[in-house]
């Protein structure tokens, strides 16, 4: 069995603080993250790629409701659900993304698809979800995403004249990051993105080098939190470059590219990982959904507090 493996996985980063949080809706967290960690630690576990270790974890999060992203994704200003999602592998560099994805199951699987099965990297809105037809992935009626407490913050937002941040206190992007036995890093991330989105916005989530990005020669991260100013930054492929090229710690370089997100006026955070081991967490918000596996066992944390 594979002993030198990592993994590494968020739910989300923003206002996470325990008086916000309901003793139930906690253990339902927590519950989520580990169910995550432990799909990711069998594939790892038996000697499985980091890839296939990621795309497990994030699929996992997005089948539970307290994750924005799959089921229970926020709303459009339509009242209807786009989901985001992107997949790269740190060995060869390749990568699968789409967005505006209204009738597949599971982004993160889409995101794969394109990544293994198509000449391109990136597939938006009706064209990305024929593409998974032709695949055979599994689809659904957009009303699947749907739960009762998004279409409860949209009809805030709407009656309130409010912005997304004052009716959902976090980002509840979802992503994972792995190294395998081989040495080999993998990310993925996947989102319902922002409540209220209009216009066919889209996030960092699926874009390559702003919410994503996994290199063997420097490290895997993904992103969560205001997208707008994550796209800007470069926060993931950032990072890397930071790390790489700059010859940054891991932790100083994730910090910051965090701190340039705060400079402009962005909340959230990172996860990553590097081929020799190191897992790293940085965000600037009051919280985290977080979680990490190894072969000494798992954790998962919310709160600035948590180690």
């Amino acid at each position: 069995m594979a002993s030198d493996w990592k993994l590494v996985i968020h739910g989300g980063a923003g206002g996470i603080e325990r008086k916000s949080m309901t003793p139930d809706k906690d253990r339902e967290v927590r519950a989520g993250l580990d169910r995550a960690l432990q799909a990711g630690e069998q594939v790892l576990a038996g000697g499985g790629r980091a890839l296939d270790a990621v795309a497990a974890a994030v699929c996992v999060l997005e089948d539970d409701p307290n994750f924005n992203a799959g089921r229970g994704s926020v709303f459009t200003w339509d009242e209807t659900h786009e989901l985001d999602a992107s997949v790269m592998d740190g060995s060869t560099l390749a990568a699968g993304a789409v967005t505006g994805v209204s009738t597949t199951k599971s982004a993160v699987g889409l995101a794969r698809a394109v990544l293994e099965k198509s000449p391109h990297v990136f597939l938006s809105h009706e064209g990305a979800d024929r593409f998974a037809r032709e695949q055979g992935l599994e689809q659904v009626a957009n009303s699947y995403f749907s739960t009762p407490e998004r279409r409860q913050q949209l009809e805030r937002l709407k009656a309130h004249k409010v912005s997304a941040l004052e009716v959902e206190y976090k980002f509840g992007t979802v992503g994972a990051v792995a190294l395998d036995a081989s040495g080999h890093v993998a990310a993925a991330t996947s989102t319902g993105g922002m409540t209220g989105k209009r216009w066919g916005r889209i996030g960092d989530s699926p874009i390559i080098g702003a919410g994503t990005y996994a290199d063997d020669r420097a490290c895997a991260v993904s992103a969560t939190g205001h997208g707008e100013h994550f796209i800007r930054v470069g926060v993931a492929h950032e990072i890397c470059a930071r790390i790489r090229l700059a010859g940054q710690s891991p932790q100083a370089a994730a910090d910051a590219v965090m701190a340039e997100v705060k400079g402009l006026g962005g909340e959230g955070g990172v996860i990553l990982v590097t081929p020799g081991g190191k897992t790293i967490y940085a965000f600037n918000s009051a919280g985290m959904y977080r979680g990490t596996a190894s072969a000494s066992g798992r954790s998962v944390a919310i709160y600035s507090d948590e180690r």
